[in-house]
């Protein structure tokens, strides 16, 4: 047993390979986060798991991540619960399984997952402008850059709908993206623009800045889940939070999810390391030292790798876990299918460049080709990841759900995304 404060790890033994499992997934829980099952018995081999350990390993030996926990369900059951290296390394403090994460970008699934708790119920479909409520969208410009760089601006031809909301095909960009006249109108990301705005500030900006597409033609990675949230928590008439504390995170008993951490929990998020390993450069994830003014959809959620696989989980049982449901089965399929079609165009990979054969679906990337993407996987399964250093996907073929909690946050965590899934998968056997 080894002792982390009040923080407590068994060890299981299968066939020689280590699950490290904690008392409780969350602070006051007694319970595991899903049902434990020997790794071995569902399809993984003693050599793919010693490969994952020694990659995690190596990563961390040479500063090339702090550290990470991995947990992976294999037909329901929790085949690899580990946590590896550092919570933080400048104080030496080992990592533990109840770590707590900012999510970054895998906030935008739950946002997407809460909407459509609500499109279910009549309250907003897919088709619906979001003028209807917010008015100030109602007459929007799509700016437009001359090869000199100038910019002219054109009305829209198209509506933003809420499904352009959840599919980025609403043309409200992210300023961090690029450096054009349109590009500089807008703010930086989520974060940063929760930094800076309040909610209804937010909103007057976005609808204030031009777009950079027609609605409804171009996939770009942008605001848009941000402006769902607001929307949600419009009809709600509660906070993001509240919405998603609501409908999904208390019945899914995810105790250790929200948008902000409370004090007593504030000494288990995890820590980048302060120097990027491939650029010397310094880095730091604000969020975690600066407060948002307003819970943003699109990335300012906290988790911890044991409540996310039980929201993966939910979503590959098709809505439902322990009896829970969250989403009909037909809802998940929709929120799971290909949502760009031939008539838009398709720049998912140009976010993440390992998704070539990817479409978009509601809040989640879906694989349309088994070939074509630079990682695993089977047609149809589903995933997004975070900025942070943050991946999730679910793979409905090999009944598969992958979390991996990480705080590398500059462009190497788009190969340790790439190098997980290709270890994952060497792994099994069947």
């Amino acid at each position: 047993m080894l002792a982390y404060k009040k923080y407590w790890i068994t060890f299981f033994t299968f066939f020689g390979i280590f699950i490290s499992t904690p008392s409780s997934y969350g602070a006051d829980s007694n319970k595991s986060p899903l049902p434990i099952a020997s790794p071995t018995s569902q399809g993984f081999t003693p050599e793919g798991l010693k490969r994952i350990d020694n990659f995690f390993a190596d990563e961390i030996a040479t500063n090339r991540m702090p550290g990470a926990v991995l947990a992976v369900a294999k037909n329901g059951k929790l085949v690899i619960y580990k946590s590896y290296g550092y919570l933080d390394k400048a104080s030496n403090k080992p990592m533990t399984n109840n770590a707590i994460f900012n999510l970054a970008s895998m906030t935008k699934t739950m946002t997407a997952v809460g909407a459509l708790t609500f499109y279910e119920e009549g309250r907003l479909p897919l088709n619906a402008p979001i003028s209807k409520w917010f008015p100030q969208f109602k007459d929007m410009k799509v700016g437009q850059i001359s090869d000199t760089g100038a910019l002219t601006l054109v009305p829209a031809k198209n509506p933003i709908t809420i499904q352009d909301l959840m599919r980025h095909t609403n043309g409200l960009t992210y300023g961090g993206r690029g450096s054009t006249l349109i590009h500089k109108q807008y703010p930086a990301g989520s974060a940063p623009a929760a930094f800076q705005y309040d909610g209804g500030q937010f909103i007057e900006k976005m609808a204030s800045a031009p777009l950079l597409y027609e609605p409804g033609t171009v996939w770009d990675y942008g605001f848009g889940l941000d402006v769902l949230g607001l929307i949600e928590e419009t009809i709600a008439g509660k906070s993001l939070d509240g919405v998603l504390r609501e409908r999904i995170w208390s019945k899914l008993d995810m105790v250790d999810t929200g948008f902000d951490v409370p004090i007593k929990n504030k000494a288990r998020i995890a820590q980048p390391l302060p120097i990027d390993p491939l650029t010397g450069k310094a880095q730091s994830i604000p969020i975690l030292k600066e407060k948002v003014k307003f819970d943003c959809g699109g990335s300012c959620a906290y988790s911890t790798a044991a409540d996310y696989i039980r929201f993966g989980q939910m979503l590959l049982n098709g809505g439902v876990l322990d009896g829970k449901r969250i989403l009909s089965p037909q809802t998940i399929a929709l929120m799971t299918s290909d949502h760009l079609g031939d008539g838009i165009k398709n720049n998912v990979s140009l976010t993440e460049p390992g998704r070539a054969g990817y479409g978009f679906g509601l809040g989640v990337a879906v694989r349309k080709e088994r070939g074509v993407a630079a990682i695993n996987g089977n047609i149809g399964d589903f995933t997004w990841n975070g900025a942070y250093g943050t991946i999730f996907w679910a793979d409905p073929v090999e009944k598969l759900v992958v979390v991996m909690m990480g705080t590398a946050t500059g462009e190497i965590r788009k190969t340790h995304r790439e190098q997980v899934n290709a270890l994952i998968y060497g792994a099994l056997n069947k």
